[in-house]
């Protein structure tokens, strides 16, 4: 594994807007001058060993994830996540029920010499996913098309959608983004999994969340025609419906209309899950020791509040490495884990986003930052595989 520069494509930001990459605000560099949030002027190399390394890994981590929530559902350890109560025995019904799941993307720590490690699991609301699945792509083909890359994320979310249309109620999936996102990442993101679905054959119809509305009468939800919603693929994190008006309705008319990325995914996108999977796999080699609500015997540990996004509220507690980011999140509670820095090239530090679709790995992206913390000021890079 290397840092390898090759200069961008002439008209490169024409390629990439046509490509659907229409939002983002730039990305920072090592002196905090902005950088291009897609950057092609710099990509990562692998052998083939190291990427099936990897492959492996992910694969390994999403069943101990799964592992985990049949655990926690079946002890009823919800109180540690910070989980209302009402919601509860609906999270039990729709793992019981098997409610189906799509996507998510693993965060990890690798620098090709040791096993990948798990930073966090995005299971609700991952982002980046048509960097990784489709713009990175069309970089390696036309500046490398020797070479090879982990991705197959395109074709196998088309052939998730293809397994799903017999589960679910309609052949309609309503796709749903909040329109208060100001980057417009959201709708880009949800756009391409509507794209996706679409090509499986399902008929799809895309509004903002806002635009939901309810039917009190027939008690259901509908859409800007008045039409029935049977499934909703949202990009809006469970915990934030919950805590609306709408999320009782929501979580108490299932599985009538359908939620995608389903309920139960609430255990796996709260950082609680890090701690559960060290108690459940003490000195596993693809964990980081990690503890719920206090630092337990870790004295160098980055502390992350349990439903943080983008690097925000992160402490890094570690002689030497002390840093804090600013934002909104910590009521909930926090996690520690131990802290092991992203390995640095080049005065940069990648992190892994590892693709799950289905029960697959299915592909990677890469995020990185001059600093310590993978934030909303990390450029998104493309990675190409060489013969080993």
């Amino acid at each position: 594994m290397y840092r390898d520069s090759k200069p961008p494509r002439r008209d490169w930001q024409n390629i990439v807007e046509e490509q659907g990459l229409v939002f983002g605000t730039p990305a920072r560099d090592g002196s905090g001058k902005s950088r291009p949030y897609w950057d092609e002027s710099v990509h990562y190399v692998f052998d083939m060993d190291e990427i099936l390394s990897v492959e492996a890994d992910v694969e390994l981590l999403h069943s101990m994830c799964l592992e985990a929530v049949d655990n926690v559902i079946t002890t009823e350890q919800y109180h540690r996540f910070g989980i209302p109560e009402w919601v509860w025995p609906h999270i039990a019904e729709s793992w019981k029920r098997q409610d189906p799941h799509v996507y998510g993307r693993f965060d990890l720590r690798y620098d090709g010499k040791s096993p990948a490690k798990l930073l966090e699991y995005n299971a609700d609301t991952p982002t980046s996913l048509l960097e990784a699945a489709v713009l990175q792509w069309h970089w390696k083909t036309a500046v490398f098309p020797e070479n090879d890359q982990w991705n197959s994320i395109h074709e196998k979310l088309v052939e998730r959608w293809g397994e799903l249309a017999d589960k679910l109620p309609s052949n309609e999936l309503h796709f749903t983004w909040s329109s208060a996102d100001p980057s417009g990442e959201d709708h880009v993101t949800t756009a391409y999994l509507q794209e996706t679905a679409a090509e499986a054959g399902l008929d799809t119809v895309g509004l903002s969340i806002e635009e939901i509305g309810w039917d009190p009468v027939l008690k259901r939800f509908v859409d800007l025609e008045e039409a029935q919603m049977a499934t909703v693929v949202k990009l809006y994190p469970w915990e934030w419906v919950v805590d609306e008006e709408f999320g009782r309705f929501a979580v108490e008319t299932m599985p009538r209309t359908l939620w995608v990325e389903p309920l139960w995914k609430m255990i796996l996108s709260n950082k609680t899950l890090l701690a559960i999977l060290w108690e459940n796999y003490p000195g596993h080699p693809n964990l980081l020791p990690a503890f719920a609500d206090d630092p337990g015997l870790l004295t160098e540990y980055v502390r992350k509040p349990k439903l943080g996004r983008e690097g925000a509220n992160v402490q890094i507690v570690a002689t030497g490495y002390e840093t804090q980011t600013d934002g909104v999140y910590g009521a909930e509670g926090y996690v520690y884990q131990a802290f092991d820095p992203l390995p640095e090239f080049q005065g940069y530090r990648p992190a892994l986003g590892a693709w799950i679709v289905g029960d697959q790995a299915a592909g990677l992206g890469i995020r990185e930052t001059a600093g310590l913390v993978t934030d909303d000021g990390a450029a998104f890079v493309p990675h190409r595989i060489v013969e080993s």
